[in-house]
Formats: C-alpha cells, sequence, structure tokens
C-alpha cells in the first residue's frame, strides 16, 4: 500500500527464512508446536497461484490455522513473486520458484506430512508452468529468449515430474493404464479442484495441459515430448550439453517403453558419451545395458556384439549377466550366416588386452632359414573360457632401400638385450576419466564476526574446481562402429585352436625367415567363426629382422696397437653366412717379407652359432712355406662363425736418417693424420699388407696390420776440443718395459784407420715405459777423419715380463748418418773489468776479447768459393757476431763483422769490442757465432769488398741453412736484412752459410762473470742463473 516494494520484500524473505529454519529445527527433534498445524495431510495440490496480487483464499486459511505446508508456502511465494515484478526482477522469480519446489518436497519429508502418491508431482507441475506462465506475461519473447539459462531449470523439472506421472497412471505401459491405475487419476485430477476463475479461459493453462496430458496414452505422450524436446533444445542452445543428454536419457527410457528403439539409441549414445567423459563407471554400465538391449531390437549385430563383448569384461556386473552377455557373443559366433565370407570386426580390447610380447632369440634378428618365436601374452577379460579358433600376427614386410642389407653385427648392435615389449595397460574403462583429472585441492574457510571475532560459518571449498569441471566433450564414444580395417597381407603369423582362459594367457608364434628384410607386427586379430576382434596397430612398434650374410673374414688385434719385434696375436672371425665351411676348406696367406706368421704345434679354434653360442672346440692345422701360409679351417654350418688366434712378429727397425743431425730429431716413417700432429709423442708406424684367399670367393682379401715400433731413436754429435762423441738416445714410447742388451755402433765403410769406442755398461739395462736409455761412444782416427760417417745402431730387447720366448728376437737397429764432424775452429771469449777494478760493475763498460783459432790445415771441406789463395797460404773469409739472447749484456759498437782466417793450424785472429753488463750477479758471457763469409756470383761483386758491405750491413743468408741459422737474433741486432730490401734492390749480395756445430767448439760455454752492482744505484737488480 505505501509502494514500499524493497522494504516489503525484504520482510517477506526475514519471514520465508525464519520459517525454513523452524523447519529444521523440527526436523532436528528441536520442536515447536504450533508446527503441528502444518503436519496435517496434503488433500490440494492445485499448485501456486501469482495471476493475483494476495491469495485471499490461502491467507483465510492461515489466519483459521487450517492451511498446510503447500498452502503457505504458496502464499509467502505469491507474494514475493508479485513484489519481485513490480521491482521489475522477474529472472528472480525463476530462481527462487526452483529453490522454493525443491525445499517443499524435503520439507514434506522433513515433517513427515501425508501425501498422496503422484499429488507432490502434480503440484511441482503445476507450479513450474505456472511460474513460467507468469514470467511469460510480463516479458516479450526477446527478452525470454536470451534468458533462458533462467527458466530452463522450471522446464527440466516439469518434464521430470510430468514423467513420474506418466509411469504412476500406467500411461507409459505397453498395455495402456489398468483400472488401478484409472482411480489413481481420478483421485490426482480430483486433488487438483475447479480451475481458477483467472485461468478458466486460457488455452494452455497449467491445469489443462495436466488433465489433458493425464486423459490418455497419447495426451500425455504429446505433452511430455513436447517438454521433453523443449528442454534439450534450451538446454543445447545455452551449452549445457550434459543437462541436454540427461534429459534426453530419460526420453530414450520413454521410447523404449514405447518399442521405438531407433528413436532412443541417439540419445543412449549421447548419455553414455557424457559419462564416459566424466568417468561416471555404474552409470557407464546401465547405460550399455540399455544401448544393447536397444541395438538388439534393431538388428545391429556388429554394434550389439561390440557392446556385450564391453559389458561381458564389465566386473560392476555380476558374474551371471557377465556370463549371459558372453554367451551372446558366442551363441552367434557359433550360428552359420548366410554369407559365409562376412566378418564382424570389433576392437581387440573389449575382449582381451595384449600385456607384453617376447622375441626368441630376444635381439629379434634371425637368418634366413633361421626359426623365430614370438611369445605373447594376452588377459582375456570374458568371465569363462573361450575357444578362440585362430589367432594372428600380420606382419608388415620392408626392405631397405638401395638394396642395402644390414649385418647382423650391426642388428645385434642396436637392437634391445631382453627382446621383451610391454604395451600399456588400460586402467580404466573410458578413454578419459577422473583418473586422469587432476587432484582436489581442498582449504578450510573459517568466516568470523567482525564485531567479536566469533566463528560464524566455516566450510571447505575447492580452489581447482575449474580445472575439475572442465568440458571433455571431444573425446568420441567407444560405443560407436570400430571402423577397423582388417589387413590383408601375405606375412601371417598364425595360432589356431586356442582356449583362452579369464586372464593372463600365454600364446607362442613360430616362423622361418625366408627373405631378408625387416617385419614390423601391425595387427593382432583373434576369431571366433565370423566375428574377429582386432587390435588395430602394436604400439610400441615390435618388429624382427632377417638378414642374408655374405662370408666375410675379419683379422683384428687383440690389443690396441701391434708392437712391432715381439710376437703379437692376431684373431681372425671367419663369419660364414650362407656359406657352409667344409672339411678341406683352408685360408692361403700370402707372406709379407718384413711380417712372420708363427706357427704353434697346438692351434685351437672355437666355433659359435649366429647368438654367440659356443658349438665346439676343434684343432686347427696352420702349414707355412717360404710364400705361403695355409690355415686349414674346420667344418662349420651356415651362420656360423670361426675364431681363432695366430702370433705374427713384425721385423724391428728405424727409419734411415739422411744428413749429418746434431739435433734431438729423426726422420720417421709415414703416420696417421693425427698421429703427425705429435710426432714427438706418438710411434712410427709400418703398414703389412697380407693378401688371403678365401675358398668362397675367387677374390683375395687384401688386409693391412699396421705394427707400431715400440721405440723412437735419436742421436747427436758431442764434442770436447778435437775429442769427438756420438750419443744415441732410445726412447720407449710404449706401455711395456723392456729389457736392452748388447748395444752396437758401427761404420760399415770404414777400416782399422777409425774406431768407435763404447763408454756404455755391458750388462742388460732395464728401459721403462715412457722412459729413454742412452748409449755413447768416442770415435777415434788414425789419419785425416772422412767428411761424413754412416752409422748403424743395434741394440737386442725383449720384453721384460716374460720368461723366455720361444723364437730369439731379432735387434732393434737404426741407421743414421753424420757429417762435418772434424772441429775446425776453437772460440773463446773472456770479458775483463776497466783498469784498476777487480770486478765488472753494472753501467760499466768491459773489454770483450774473443779468440778464433784454427786447429787443423786445409782439408776438403774447406775447398768452397769463400777460400782464397794467396803466394803464402790460403784463407777464407768469416763473419763472427756477438749475441746476447738473455738481455745480461748490451754489446756497444759493431756487434759483427767479417775477417780474412788463414787455413793453417793454430791460426789465431782476435776481436775487440766493448759490452755493458746490465744486471749485478753471475752472468753468463754472450755467444758468439761463426758463418761463412760468401761471394756473389756475380762480376759486380770484385767492385766491392767486404768492409763496404759490412758498413751496408746487408748480408744474404743461404736458404738451405735458414732454419739452423737464428736470423731472429741477427735481425735484432739491425746486422742483417733481407736480399730484397729495396734500399739496395739490384746490388749483388754476399751470402752467409753457418758452419756446422761439429766444426765449431766454444770454449767458454757454461763460463760466468761474476758482476756487482754500481755503489750509486738505489735499485738493485740482480740476475741469477
Amino acid at each position: 500500500m505505501l509502494q514500499q516494494f524493497e522494504d516489503a520484500l525484504v520482510q517477506y524473505d526475514e519471514l520465508d527464512a525464519l520459517f525454513s529454519q523452524y523447519v529444521v529445527n523440527f526436523g532436528a527433534g528441536d520442536g515447536a508446536n504450533w508446527l503441528t498445524f502444518f503436519c496435517q495431510p496434503v488433500k490440494s495440490w492445485n499448485g501456486l497461484i501469482l495471476r493475483k496480487p494476495i491469495d485471499m483464499e490461502k491467507r483465510e486459511l492461515i489466519q483459521r490455522q487450517e492451511a498446510t505446508l503447500l498452502d503457505l508456502r504458496s502464499y509467502l511465494f505469491s507474494r514475493q513473486c508479485t513484489l519481485l515484478l513490480f521491482l521489475q526482477r522477474p529472472w528472480e522469480v525463476a530462481q527462487r520458484a526452483l529453490e522454493l519446489l525443491h525445499s517443499c518436497v524435503q520439507e514434506l519429508k522433513l515433517l513427515e506430512v501425508s501425501v498422496p502418491p503422484g499429488a507432490l508431482d502434480c503440484w511441482v507441475f503445476l507450479s513450474c508452468l505456472e511460474v513460467l506462465q507468469r514470467i511469460e506475461g510480463c516479458c516479450d519473447r526477446a527478452q525470454i529468449d536470451s534468458n533462458i539459462a533462467h527458466t530452463v531449470g522450471l522446464w527440466s523439472y516439469a518434464t521430470e515430474k510430468l514423467k513420474s506421472l506418466g509411469y504412476l497412471c500406467g500411461l507409459v505401459s505397453e498395455k495402456g493404464p489398468n483400472s488401478e491405475d484409472l482411480n489413481r487419476t481420478v483421485d490426482l485430477l480430483a486433488g487438483l479442484g475447479a480451475e481458477r476463475p483467472e485461468t478458466a479461459n486460457t488455452a494452455q493453462s497449467p491445469y489443462k495441459k495436466l488433465k489433458e496430458a493425464l486423459s490418455s496414452v497419447e495426451a500425455f505422450e504429446k505433452h511430455y515430448l513436447d517438454l521433453s524436446h523443449a528442454a534439450i533444445e534450451m538446454h543445447t542452445s545455452i551449452g549445457r550439453t550434459r543437462s541436454a543428454r540427461l534429459v534426453g536419457k530419460d526420453l530414450a527410457e520413454f521410447y523404449m517403453r514405447k518399442k521405438s528403439p531407433q528413436k532412443a539409441e541417439i540419445y543412449l549414445q549421447g548419455a553414455l558419451k557424457s559419462y564416459l567423459a566424466e568417468g561416471w563407471a555404474l552409470p557407464i554400465t546401465h547405460t550399455r545395458k540399455q544401448l544393447a538391449e536397444c541395438q538388439k531390437h534393431l538388428g545391429q549385430t556388429e554394434n550389439y556384439l561390440q557392446t556385450s563383448s564391453l559389458l561381458a569384461s564389465d566386473h560392476h556386473l555380476t558374474e551371471e549377466e557377465r556370463k549371459r552377455f558372453c554367451q551372446e557373443i558366442l551363441s552367434f559366433a557359433s550360428r552359420q550366416t548366410d554369407s559365409p565370407g562376412h566378418k564382424i570386426v570389433l576392437p581387440l580390447h573389449c575382449f582381451a588386452q595384449l600385456r607384453d610380447l617376447h622375441f626368441t632369440p630376444s635381439n629379434a634378428v634371425v637368418h634366413v632359414g633361421g626359426v623365430l618365436s614370438v611369445d605373447i601374452t594376452m588377459c582375456s577379460q570374458m568371465p569363462v573360457p573361450v575357444r578362440v579358433e585362430q589367432i594372428a600376427i600380420n606382419v608388415h614386410f620392408s626392405i631397405e632401400k638401395n638394396n642395402y642389407r644390414k649385418t647382423a653385427e650391426w642388428l645385434t648392435k642396436h637392437k634391445t638385450s631382453n627382446g621383451i615389449i610391454n604395451f600399456p595397460v588400460e586402467t580404466s574403462p573410458f578413454p578419459t576419466s577422473q583418473n586422469n583429472l587432476p587432484a582436489l585441492e581442498l582449504y578450510e574457510m573459517f568466516e568470523r564476526s567482525p564485531s567479536d571475532n566469533s566463528l560464524n560459518t566455516t566450510g571447505i571449498i575447492c580452489k581447482n574446481v575449474h580445472m575439475l569441471l572442465r568440458r571433455q566433450e571431444s573425446s568420441t564414444s567407444l560405443e560407436t562402429p570400430s571402423g577397423v580395417a582388417l589387413e590383408d597381407g601375405a606375412h601371417v603369423l598364425k595360432c589356431r585352436d586356442v582356449t583362452l582362459e579369464p586372464g593372463p594367457n600365454r600364446i607362442t608364434f613360430r616362423t622361418q625367415a625366408k627373405e631378408p628384410g625387416t617385419y614390423t607386427l601391425r595387427q593382432l586379430c583373434a576369431s571366433l567363426g565370423p566375428v574377429w576382434f582386432v587390435l588395430p596397430h602394436l604400439y610400441p612398434p615390435a618388429q624382427y629382422d632377417v638378414y642374408s650374410q655374405e662370408p666375410q673374414l675379419r683379422v683384428e688385434p687383440l690389443a690396441d696397437s701391434l708392437l712391432a719385434g715381439i710376437p703379437q696375436k692376431v684373431k681372425f672371425t671367419v663369419t660364414t653366412g650362407h656359406y657352409t665351411v667344409k672339411n678341406g676348406d683352408s685360408l692361403q696367406l700370402s707372406n709379407a717379407e718384413a711380417m712372420l706368421i708363427l706357427c704353434h704345434a697346438e692351434n685351437r679354434a672355437v666355433i659359435y652359432s649366429n647368438t654367440r653360442e659356443k658349438a665346439s672346440d676343434v684343432s686347427l692345422r696352420v702349414q707355412s712355406s717360404d710364400k705361403v701360409t695355409s690355415i686349414s679351417l674346420p667344418a662349420a654350418p651356415a651362420y656360423h662363425m670361426i675364431e681363432f688366434e695366430l702370433e705374427v712378429l713384425s721385423l724391428p727397425s728405424a727409419p734411415v736418417t739422411g744428413g749429418e743431425s746434431s739435433m734431438l730429431g729423426v726422420t720417421e716413417p709415414h703416420r696417421k693424420h693425427k698421429d703427425t700432429q705429435k710426432a714427438g709423442h706418438c710411434m712410427a708406424t709400418t703398414d703389412h699388407k697380407v693378401s688371403i684367399d678365401c675358398p668362397w670367393s675367387i677374390y683375395s682379401t687384401v688386409i693391412a696390420l699396421t705394427f707400431s715400433v715400440p721405440f723412437r731413436t735419436t742421436h747427436s754429435l758431442l764434442s770436447a776440443g778435437t775429442r769427438k762423441y756420438i750419443q744415441v738416445c732410445v726412447q720407449n714410447l710404449s706401455e711395456l718395459d723392456f729389457q736392452l742388451s748388447d748395444g752396437n755402433l758401427a761404420d760399415p765403410g770404414r777400416g782399422a784407420d777409425l774406431q768407435l769406442v763404447p763408454l756404455n755398461a755391458k750388462s742388460p739395462q732395464h728401459i721403462s715405459s715412457k722412459q729413454s736409455v742412452f748409449f755413447v761412444w768416442e770415435l777415434k782416427w788414425t789419419r785425416e777423419p772422412p767428411p761424413s760417417l754412416r752409422c748403424q745402431f743395434s741394440v737386442g730387447f725383449s720384453p721384460a715380463s716374460e720368461g723366455q720366448l720361444s723364437i730369439p728376437l731379432k735387434p732393434y737397429t737404426y741407421e743414421f748418418q753424420v757429417e762435418n764432424f772434424f772441429t775446425l775452429y776453437n772460440v773463446r771469449a773472456e770479458i775483463l773489468p776497466p783498469a784498476g777494478t777487480e770486478h765488472c760493475r753494472t753501467g760499466s763498460l768491459c773489454s770483450l776479447e774473443v779468440s778464433i783459432t784454427r786447429l787443423s790445415d786445409l782439408l776438403d771441406v774447406d775447398k768452397d768459393e769463400a777460400l782464397t789463395e794467396s803466394d803464402e797460404y790460403f784463407s777464407t773469409k768469416l763473419m763472427y757476431e756477438v749475441v746476447d739472447n738473455s738481455s745480461n749484456w748490451a754489446v756497444c759498437g759493431k756487434s759483427s763483422g767479417v775477417i780474412s782466417m788463414p787455413v793453417a793450424a793454430q791460426a789465431t785472429h782476435r776481436v775487440h769490442m766493448e759490452v755493458m753488463p746490465l744486471f749485478a750477479g753471475y752472468l753468463p758471457l754472450p755467444d758468439v757465432r761463426l758463418f761463412k763469409y760468401l761471394p756473389h756470383h756475380s762480376a759486380h761483386s770484385s767492385q766491392l769488398d767486404a768492409d763496404s758491405w759490412i758498413e751496408n750491413d746487408s748480408l744474404s743468408v743461404d736458404q738451405h741453412v735458414g732454419d739452423q741459422l737464428d736470423s731472429g737474433s741477427i735481425r735484432s741486432r739491425g746486422s742483417v736484412h733481407s736480399a730484397s730490401s729495396s734500399e739496395h734492390k739490384g746490388l749483388p749480395m754476399p751470402r752467409l752459410q753457418a758452419l756446422p756445430p761439429g766444426q765449431v767448439f766454444n770454449s767458454s760455454t757454461g763460463m760466468q762473470v761474476l758482476v756487482i752492482p754500481s755503489r750509486d744505484d738505489h735499485v738493485l737488480e740482480v740476475s741469477v742463473t
């Protein structure tokens, strides 16, 4: 009356909540006596009245305390509905109405109010339609269509209640309603009373719809189908697919009762799809049973057998039910069909599961003609033993491209060792079930009062509800036709008449390999008459290989490398392949000149199968002549291996070094590329090629055995004045220890005028791995020494860890050449302190005196371009140079010069210059170097003397001695430049030739001079050498 609709609505809401609380307390035992007035039996169920602002009839009943619970609830809701419509909130009316209807049903049960069967369904049905029509009266069609989400719940509830009334009144039964059903219908219509005046003129009022629906079977079917299709359409339009399918499942049950399975199937498939997606096990089983009945009525044999197999393997059914469905499959399989060639193909997972597969041999590699076994474990899901006519595995055959055949070694290396392949086990019968959903994330929730912090409410919330309630409609139903195609190939593994017991069963397939290639197991089939259970693809993939191998011979050392000079074992492996070795077959080896094949009295050969199982151990006969070694092979079948060992011996020798060398270097034979990078640490190698004639081929097989020389030998020339010594260094590069004995050095081309006096111990010497042993000889001669010596070093050796060898070993030899070893010049340097001082001081000039003395008369080595002849004697031009590479001395003035040296014994030339010490301490003397000074081959060379060249400071160094000359130190002093200098372009340049180290003896080598610091130095630098 005051138009305060919002305040009035709040008052009615508080009254409604207060009454609900009283009802709950009453049900809990805390009863209120006044509630007993509302517990009287329900006699009228005419539904909600929302078309009048105030239901005066209900109001008077409440005032007279004659109203039932439904009357009170109807009156309160009618007032709330009127106020909400005044407030233009019609969609809240629909929401509150749905809550009211559900709560009234529960309150009647809580208060134990007596309600006739079907009365409450009538009240709910009428109330739902009344609310919907009341909302339609105040809203246009566009608003209603855009707010279907608020009203679809009422449509579904009305459909559910009408279905219950139909079942209750016998309107869905096959024979129609009986007399009891008709009496019940009359009682229900009587409880509706007379139609209200406000709806009497309405053609589609809730009262008329209900009365018409209960009047006949046809009318009920019409109204129920209209409501069901409307509810399904509404749920689908707003994306509630699951709710639409649940309504469809009820509709499918109605169609099945009406003997219309063709209409029920699609709704059952939809409901089953939702249950499978969400993982509801029991509803899945129940729906499958309904679907099986539907498919049986429709004559869908393939789909019915598939559903029956799923039900026969479903443990949620009783044992009798499972056996019944299994018997359906067996009965169909035993019947004779009209078309003998027709096959019904079903998926295998509903009949049995493949657990694992095992190959024998385990590497799944077999040669042509060999036997391969395939053992599979199938777990039957049927409740009774099932006799299977045939279990077959279709095999796909493929050949490598370009006719490439994999060898047995390659196949064995790339295969698994145990040969067992495990297949994934389905833990649930659903493609996507609750097992795949994330775990619940539950947390406690407490709500406290802001005033006194008292606990108001508590509960549990789920934080990942968005993950759990996600739609999963993409998964396909298992009940759709399988669509599995049978592969028809030439390669099939079969096993007939197999009885599968419930649980795991072991089945063995055997096949004989015929054609080489790769065989992939593609499809597993189990046939029961015309019924074929098929696993279309095996994953993980399983395959075996068949190879056809040519006979092969492989020769390889037993150790990492073969050492020359000592017996080494070599392993011969004959892979027979498809060839059968007969008695009398032999290998013919051509003997190499520097490699011997050692024959022993007893040699053994071992024969292995292709799986490396030892077959036999037989004696091996080896015969050797000057040119050929014959090895008689034992008889062996195809695809076996013959292995035996022989000893070979490579003659030890070091390469011949050319020219004279006083450096620790030696020319070694060819090396592999990786060895050349570290030549000083790697052993020299020698290849021996052996040609082998095999009985299975007309062509010879050439093998190369690489032997490593265990020693690295270098030589050097040592001088002590005119006395000469030759030092030979033997370095053990191998991992073995050796005993060295009888070291000898000889010059085969010289007589008694030259002697090599050994200075070595005569007892055998032990040389460990990576260690060196030195041998020294002194050179003595009775007349003019030759310009060069060709020496041959030999030493006996044997492994230190082995005892007496069966054959004598040849000594290790090393040949080299020594040239220009006679001492021609003696160089002596001396540094004198300044006059009046006892020692040299830093920063003070000191006198350096260099004395160059000729030790012999004219020899053949002196006859070169630098030799000049005068009336009295021969002379040669020498260039000296003072160099201090350690930077201890500063040479003042010229550091080099050219002298004319008489070629006569004891001829001496002295050079004086000044040097300044830069550091204090015992300092080594600067180096003095000698070069031969050779004129240029040009006519202009006579116009220039030597002194002018020195003044120009330009010299040419012979290219062939450039490596031995430390030209870097010369350039650092600024005294020698390249002949291509632009300053003297076109002028003839003299040449320098370094004297060999054996012709010059520096008697000052190793001498040191004491240098004391200057007295006025504030910073003292001391050189310690």
